[in-house]
Protein backbone atom coordinates (compact mmCIF):
# COMPACT_ATOMS: atom_id res chain seq x y z
CA UNK A 1 0.00 0.00 0.00
CA UNK A 2 2.47 2.64 1.21
CA UNK A 3 5.67 1.16 -1.17
CA UNK A 4 3.22 1.65 -4.41
CA UNK A 5 1.51 5.27 -3.05
CA UNK A 6 5.08 7.06 -1.86
CA UNK A 7 7.59 6.92 -4.91
CA UNK A 8 5.01 9.01 -6.98
CA UNK A 9 4.44 11.59 -3.87
CA UNK A 10 7.66 11.52 -3.16
CA UNK A 11 8.73 12.49 -6.66
CA UNK A 12 5.98 15.20 -6.78
CA UNK A 13 6.77 17.13 -3.18
CA UNK A 14 10.77 17.20 -4.04
CA UNK A 15 10.28 18.27 -7.25
CA UNK A 16 8.01 21.28 -5.72
CA UNK A 17 10.33 21.75 -2.35
CA UNK A 18 11.93 25.43 -3.34
CA UNK A 19 15.08 23.86 -1.60
CA UNK A 20 15.63 21.31 -4.23
CA UNK A 21 15.70 24.54 -6.70
CA UNK A 22 17.98 26.79 -5.46
CA UNK A 23 20.49 27.46 -3.73
CA UNK A 24 20.16 27.85 0.14
CA UNK A 25 21.99 30.02 3.08
CA UNK A 26 24.21 28.91 6.07
CA UNK A 27 20.67 29.69 8.74
CA UNK A 28 18.47 27.73 5.49
CA UNK A 29 21.01 24.82 6.05
CA UNK A 30 20.78 24.90 9.95
CA UNK A 31 16.68 24.93 10.10
CA UNK A 32 17.26 22.43 7.08
CA UNK A 33 19.57 19.65 8.87
CA UNK A 34 18.07 20.23 12.21
CA UNK A 35 14.87 18.98 10.49
CA UNK A 36 16.05 16.11 9.51
CA UNK A 37 16.38 15.57 12.48
CA UNK A 38 13.10 15.52 13.56
CA UNK A 39 11.87 13.80 10.09
CA UNK A 40 14.10 10.84 11.34
CA UNK A 41 11.76 10.51 14.89
CA UNK A 42 9.20 11.47 12.73
CA UNK A 43 8.65 8.66 10.05
CA UNK A 44 9.31 5.90 12.72
CA UNK A 45 6.35 7.64 14.91
CA UNK A 46 4.21 7.33 12.30
CA UNK A 47 5.25 4.26 11.82
CA UNK A 48 3.94 3.18 15.27
CA UNK A 49 0.70 5.16 14.99
CA UNK A 50 -0.33 3.03 11.77
CA UNK A 51 1.10 -0.35 13.28
CA UNK A 52 -0.63 0.58 16.60
CA UNK A 53 -3.99 1.67 15.07
CA UNK A 54 -3.24 4.91 16.58
CA UNK A 55 -5.02 8.08 13.79
CA UNK A 56 -3.98 5.62 11.41
CA UNK A 57 -5.53 7.58 7.94
CA UNK A 58 -3.40 11.07 9.44
CA UNK A 59 0.22 8.93 10.38
CA UNK A 60 -0.20 7.34 6.31
CA UNK A 61 -0.13 11.36 5.19
CA UNK A 62 2.54 12.14 7.65
CA UNK A 63 4.62 9.39 6.82
CA UNK A 64 4.18 10.08 3.21
CA UNK A 65 5.26 13.69 3.90
CA UNK A 66 7.63 12.83 6.36
CA UNK A 67 9.36 10.83 3.80
CA UNK A 68 9.29 13.49 1.15
CA UNK A 69 10.76 15.79 2.72
CA UNK A 70 13.46 13.92 4.29
CA UNK A 71 14.41 13.68 0.08
CA UNK A 72 14.07 17.47 -0.85
CA UNK A 73 15.91 18.78 2.31
CA UNK A 74 18.86 15.92 1.46
CA UNK A 75 19.03 17.35 -1.64
CA UNK A 76 19.54 20.65 -1.02
CA UNK A 77 21.95 20.15 1.53
CA UNK A 78 24.22 18.27 -0.56
CA UNK A 79 24.04 20.66 -2.80
CA UNK A 80 24.89 23.72 0.05
CA UNK A 81 27.60 21.11 1.63
CA UNK A 82 30.84 23.45 1.85
CA UNK A 83 33.39 21.10 2.99
CA UNK A 84 34.15 17.59 2.47
CA UNK A 85 33.41 16.78 6.04
CA UNK A 86 29.93 18.18 5.79
CA UNK A 87 29.74 15.69 2.47
CA UNK A 88 30.96 13.05 3.89
CA UNK A 89 28.59 13.05 6.72
CA UNK A 90 25.50 13.60 4.44
CA UNK A 91 26.62 10.35 2.92
CA UNK A 92 26.81 8.21 6.02
CA UNK A 93 23.35 9.53 6.71
CA UNK A 94 22.09 8.78 3.28
CA UNK A 95 23.45 4.85 3.77
CA UNK A 96 21.37 4.32 6.67
CA UNK A 97 18.64 6.62 4.93
CA UNK A 98 17.95 3.82 2.12
CA UNK A 99 17.93 0.86 4.50
CA UNK A 100 14.77 2.83 6.60
CA UNK A 101 13.09 4.13 4.09
CA UNK A 102 12.98 1.09 2.55
CA UNK A 103 11.39 -0.49 5.89
CA UNK A 104 9.36 2.47 6.86
CA UNK A 105 7.51 2.23 3.46
CA UNK A 106 6.28 -1.77 4.34
CA UNK A 107 3.17 -2.73 6.02
CA UNK A 108 4.09 -1.88 10.12
CA UNK A 109 4.01 -4.64 12.56
CA UNK A 110 5.61 -5.10 16.01
CA UNK A 111 8.47 -7.57 15.17
CA UNK A 112 9.63 -4.56 12.07
CA UNK A 113 9.24 -2.36 14.73
CA UNK A 114 11.83 -3.17 16.43
CA UNK A 115 14.76 -2.76 13.66
CA UNK A 116 13.33 0.27 12.67
CA UNK A 117 13.47 2.13 15.94
CA UNK A 118 17.11 0.93 15.82
CA UNK A 119 17.40 2.58 12.32
CA UNK A 120 15.61 5.32 13.40
CA UNK A 121 17.93 6.24 16.26
CA UNK A 122 21.27 5.83 13.60
CA UNK A 123 19.59 8.17 11.71
CA UNK A 124 19.26 10.57 14.23
CA UNK A 125 22.77 10.25 15.46
CA UNK A 126 24.43 10.75 12.08
CA UNK A 127 21.96 13.99 10.80
CA UNK A 128 23.11 15.55 14.74
CA UNK A 129 26.42 15.00 13.48
CA UNK A 130 25.66 16.90 10.08
CA UNK A 131 23.96 19.59 11.94
CA UNK A 132 27.02 19.80 14.55
CA UNK A 133 29.39 20.56 11.64
CA UNK A 134 27.07 22.70 10.00
CA UNK A 135 27.10 24.93 13.09
CA UNK A 136 30.71 25.14 13.30
CA UNK A 137 31.26 25.88 9.62
CA UNK A 138 28.72 29.09 10.23
CA UNK A 139 30.34 30.50 12.88
CA UNK A 140 27.08 32.60 13.86
CA UNK A 141 26.47 33.16 17.63
CA UNK A 142 22.72 33.00 16.69
CA UNK A 143 23.41 29.56 15.34
CA UNK A 144 22.94 27.58 18.64
CA UNK A 145 19.42 29.18 19.11
CA UNK A 146 18.61 27.42 15.73
CA UNK A 147 20.36 24.77 16.55
CA UNK A 148 18.65 24.14 20.14
CA UNK A 149 14.93 24.87 19.06
CA UNK A 150 15.13 23.07 15.88
CA UNK A 151 16.35 20.27 18.01
CA UNK A 152 13.20 20.41 20.27
CA UNK A 153 10.84 19.59 17.26
CA UNK A 154 12.93 16.77 17.19
CA UNK A 155 12.30 15.79 20.75
CA UNK A 156 8.82 16.13 20.37
CA UNK A 157 8.20 13.62 17.82
CA UNK A 158 10.95 11.39 19.77
CA UNK A 159 8.72 11.94 22.70
CA UNK A 160 5.48 10.55 20.92
CA UNK A 161 7.67 7.96 19.18
CA UNK A 162 8.96 6.50 22.84
CA UNK A 163 5.18 7.05 24.46
CA UNK A 164 3.93 5.06 21.41
CA UNK A 165 6.59 2.32 22.20
CA UNK A 166 6.16 1.98 26.01
CA UNK A 167 1.99 1.84 25.03
CA UNK A 168 2.44 -0.57 22.60
CA UNK A 169 4.80 -2.45 24.81
CA UNK A 170 7.47 -3.57 22.03
CA UNK A 171 10.02 -5.69 23.28
CA UNK A 172 12.95 -3.15 23.73
CA UNK A 173 14.91 -2.31 26.87
CA UNK A 174 14.90 0.79 28.24
CA UNK A 175 12.23 2.80 26.33
CA UNK A 176 10.48 3.86 29.71
CA UNK A 177 13.81 5.40 31.03
CA UNK A 178 14.79 6.81 27.60
CA UNK A 179 11.30 8.35 27.47
CA UNK A 180 11.57 10.22 30.81
CA UNK A 181 15.17 11.21 29.49
CA UNK A 182 14.21 13.12 26.42
CA UNK A 183 11.25 14.26 28.57
CA UNK A 184 14.01 16.02 30.84
CA UNK A 185 15.99 17.48 27.93
CA UNK A 186 13.00 19.13 26.35
CA UNK A 187 12.23 21.01 29.75
CA UNK A 188 16.09 22.09 30.18
CA UNK A 189 16.35 23.13 26.49
CA UNK A 190 12.80 25.63 26.66
CA UNK A 191 14.65 27.25 29.73
CA UNK A 192 17.29 28.10 27.96
CA UNK A 193 15.45 29.36 25.26
CA UNK A 194 13.53 31.42 27.37
CA UNK A 195 16.64 33.06 28.60
CA UNK A 196 17.99 33.36 25.30
CA UNK A 197 19.31 37.30 24.84
CA UNK A 198 18.47 37.04 21.41
CA UNK A 199 14.68 36.82 21.91
CA UNK A 200 12.30 39.76 20.59
CA UNK A 201 8.92 40.27 22.22
CA UNK A 202 7.30 37.70 19.07
CA UNK A 203 9.79 34.26 20.40
CA UNK A 204 9.30 35.28 23.59
CA UNK A 205 5.20 35.10 23.56
CA UNK A 206 5.57 32.00 21.22
CA UNK A 207 7.71 30.84 23.51
CA UNK A 208 5.33 31.00 26.61
CA UNK A 209 2.31 29.14 24.62
CA UNK A 210 4.79 26.11 24.25
CA UNK A 211 5.28 26.53 28.01
CA UNK A 212 1.69 25.98 28.47
CA UNK A 213 1.60 23.16 25.67
CA UNK A 214 3.95 21.60 27.46
CA UNK A 215 2.67 21.36 30.66
CA UNK A 216 -0.42 20.11 29.60
CA UNK A 217 1.70 17.40 27.47
CA UNK A 218 3.64 16.14 30.41
CA UNK A 219 0.03 15.43 32.61
CA UNK A 220 -0.21 12.93 29.90
CA UNK A 221 3.22 11.16 30.62
CA UNK A 222 2.19 11.08 34.43
CA UNK A 223 -1.29 9.21 33.65
CA UNK A 224 0.46 6.66 31.96
CA UNK A 225 2.76 5.85 35.22
CA UNK A 226 -0.29 3.16 36.44
CA UNK A 227 -0.37 2.41 32.69
CA UNK A 228 -3.30 4.07 32.00
CA UNK A 229 -1.93 4.80 28.20
CA UNK A 230 -3.35 8.24 26.65
CA UNK A 231 -1.67 7.12 22.65
CA UNK A 232 -4.15 9.76 21.08
CA UNK A 233 -3.70 12.86 23.05
CA UNK A 234 0.07 12.14 23.26
CA UNK A 235 0.14 12.12 19.13
CA UNK A 236 -2.02 15.20 19.08
CA UNK A 237 -0.11 17.31 21.47
CA UNK A 238 3.15 16.63 20.47
CA UNK A 239 1.68 17.84 16.69
CA UNK A 240 1.11 21.17 17.96
CA UNK A 241 4.63 21.36 19.93
CA UNK A 242 6.31 20.35 16.90
CA UNK A 243 4.24 23.21 14.77
CA UNK A 244 4.92 25.71 17.80
CA UNK A 245 9.18 24.88 17.73
CA UNK A 246 9.18 24.77 14.33
CA UNK A 247 7.93 28.49 14.15
CA UNK A 248 10.44 29.73 16.52
CA UNK A 249 13.05 27.49 14.62
CA UNK A 250 12.21 30.10 11.31
CA UNK A 251 12.09 32.93 13.66
CA UNK A 252 15.17 32.23 15.22
CA UNK A 253 17.08 31.29 11.31
CA UNK A 254 15.67 34.81 10.41
CA UNK A 255 18.08 36.41 13.37
CA UNK A 256 20.76 34.48 12.42
CA UNK A 257 20.36 35.73 8.32
CA UNK A 258 20.25 39.21 10.67
CA UNK A 259 23.28 38.48 12.14
CA UNK A 260 24.93 37.18 9.25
Amino acid sequence: MLSRLVPTLLFGLALLCPTAWAGISDAEAMNLSGMQRMLSQRIAKSYLMIGAEVRSEVAIKQLDQSVARFESNFIALSEYAPTPQISAALMTASDTWQVYRELALTRPNREQSVRLLQLSDQLLAQSEQVVQLIERHTGSRSAHLVNLSGRQRMLSQRIAKLYLAVSWRLPISGLEEELLKVTEEFEVALQVLLAARQNTPQTREALHKVEAQWRFARAGFRLSSDSRYVPTIITTTSETLLWQMDGLTSAYEKIMQQDA
